[in-house]
């Protein structure tokens, strides 16, 4: 058997990672960070417990990856559903309702990255992360903006706080206040984005499914197109 190209073996290695970063946001949602070790992430991954620091110094880089990783994938299909758009408006909107949702929708893992990226050293400037704050800073020149990296550097800033205050202990904010805040400074219509109602019509399997996200090759099928080809 003729031996595999090195494209084939760079494919495995990036798939091999996804797999580590997709078990990495499931069991910190399920378990907490403290809970999930890296010999668990191992193994929900189907690798081998050496792939796991091979790929990542530790625990806490790991995870912090894995959630740059779903917060990228988050982003870039909320500006990339239907019906496309170029609106800078729109797309701006798109993106505040989607980092809030993850607040909503991923409570434990969103609070635990919070806390993480605020250790010494905390915040590292990942691939994940650096793809994340390529989108973000596109979204902000769609929107009009004339410093780029200025107006990238607050929307963060105000993602975060919003997150922060969202999942705040005993005295968290709603998030639809803190939408109306993050709409109002933007100047954005409440119609804008993606409405709660909307995301509710749908049945809401692919919306659990965070394996959308991870390029592993086994994401299902979601969409109109997927649902039409279910059996009756």
């Amino acid at each position: 058997m003729s031996p595999r190209s090195a494209s084939v073996n760079e494919e495995l290695r990036r798939r091999s990672r996804e797999r580590l970063l997709q078990a990495a946001v499931e069991l910190v949602s399920e378990r907490g960070y403290e809970a999930t070790t890296l010999g668990d992430i191992a193994d929900r991954a189907g690798s081998a417990r050496g792939l796991v620091s091979y790929y990542f110094p530790g625990k806490r880089r790991l995870v912090q990856s894995a959630v740059h990783r779903l917060m990228h994938g988050t982003l870039a299909e909320a500006l990339e559903r239907e019906p496309l758009t170029e609106d800078g408006r729109e797309r701006m909107a798109r993106a505040i309702d989607a980092i809030l949702g993850l607040a909503r929708d991923q409570p434990v893992l969103m609070r635990q990255h919070m806390a993480g990226i605020l250790q010494a050293e905390g915040f590292v400037q990942c691939p994940e992360q650096q793809r994340l704050s390529q989108l973000l800073r596109d979204t902000v020149a769609r929107h009009g903006s004339e410093d780029v990296e200025a107006d990238y550097a607050m929307l963060r800033a105000l993602l975060m706080g919003a997150v922060f205050a969202a999942l705040v202990p005993g005295v968290p904010m709603s998030v639809p206040v803190l939408r109306a805040e993050l709409f109002k400074r933007y100047r954005l219509d409440w119609e804008l984005g993606i409405p709660s109602d909307t995301e509710a019509a749908s049945d809401g399997t692919c919306d659990r499914d965070l394996s959308r996200f991870f390029a592993t090759g086994a994401a299902p099928e979601c969409g109109p197109e997927a649902r039409t080809a279910q059996p009756k």
